[in-house]
């Protein structure tokens, strides 16, 4: 099962954390965390543990899996920065999940790491015993 994803936000925090430091994308440890439906995604949430709904299932560790984010060029023409990132597959998941939220991974308390981005599937989609796997086709943008 592929997820590709659809609308996604950057959370404002994202901004002035990497301003001031909190956060490298070129050295930090990122990773995914998957989410129901109930999650209410918003800009102001700054930390893992605004997040609420995290998924739960056979083949699915809370907190999520590791991925790799990579800050692409200044777009001049459109006045943007985009972040892709490559996440790994929950393999043999029994999981329902409507998106995902990606955050600096501090490997404590939620309550230290920084939140980047959530990433909105669309729909609920979900895996019996399968691989459930998300693709990357729009990248998060930071805009101004």
């Amino acid at each position: 099962m592929g997820v590709n994803l659809m609308a996604s936000l950057v959370y404002n925090s994202c901004i002035r954390d990497g301003l001031v430091g909190n956060i490298n994308f070129s050295t930090d440890t990122f990773k995914l965390a998957l989410v129901t439906s109930a999650y209410g995604a918003a800009k102001s949430h700054s930390k893992r543990n605004d997040v609420t709904n995290e998924v739960t299932g056979v083949g699915y560790t809370a907190g999520g899996n590791a991925c790799v984010v990579t800050v692409a060029a200044v777009d001049n023409v459109n006045n943007d920065i985009e972040l892709s990132f490559v996440v790994t597959s929950w393999t043999s998941a029994t999981i329902t999940a409507k998106g995902g939220v990606i955050y600096k991974s501090r490997g404590g308390a939620s309550s230290a790491d920084e939140l980047v981005g959530y990433v909105d599937f669309g729909n609920d989609i979900s895996s019996t015993n399968g691989t459930f796997a998300v693709t990357v086709t729009t990248p998060l943008k930071f805009q101004n």
